[in-house]
């Protein structure tokens, strides 16, 4: 089985054929939705894109509270702010960027936090405005190395008076 074959049936659910799924057992996003694995948090993404929001807002509120995991803090927020298999709420949005800004990790997803929080905070988005903090935030994430923060700074700073 080529590695990009085995990527889909990871992913997707889908079994390359019968006997690798009982061989291997069930590598579904549905066999995590309760699993205690960490590598769970990666399959709440599999489970959104394939449709089961409920499945996926399960997967990332338990990596969430079991190891304050900044990927599925991203993820939820970005379904609380389109309102995709929960009600859209912009504050419960920013607040998981406010954590996952607050938080380090070794896969810097943290700093992809930092810039969505940074433009919550420009641009008032379930957080009042404030312009010192989003370009303290965007400033941060833009050292890290996350370009987009570099750039809406300067369109910020460039709007400054």
């Amino acid at each position: 089985m080529s590695p990009y074959a085995l990527l889909l049936a990871l992913l997707f659910a889908v079994p390359v054929h019968a006997q690798d799924s009982q061989d291997e057992g069930d590598l579904s996003y549905k066999a995590y939705v309760r699993s205690d694995k960490r590598i769970k948090c990666l399959y709440g993404y599999a489970a959104d894109k394939t449709g089961d929001h409920a499945a996926a807002v399960a997967i990332f509120e338990d990596c969430i509270r079991r190891w304050n995991d900044v990927y599925s803090m991203i993820w939820l927020a970005q379904l609380y702010e389109t309102g995709v298999g929960v009600p859209k709420d912009l504050v419960q949005a920013t607040a998981l960027m406010r954590r996952g800004a607050h938080t380090n990790d070794d896969a810097a997803y943290a700093r992809l936090a930092r810039y969505h929080y940074g433009v919550a905070l420009a641009e008032g988005r379930g957080t009042p405005q404030d312009l010192p903090q989003a370009r303290t935030w965007l400033r941060q994430a833009a050292q890290e190395g996350v370009q987009e923060a570099a750039d809406y700074l300067a369109r910020l700073d460039g709007a400054a008076p």
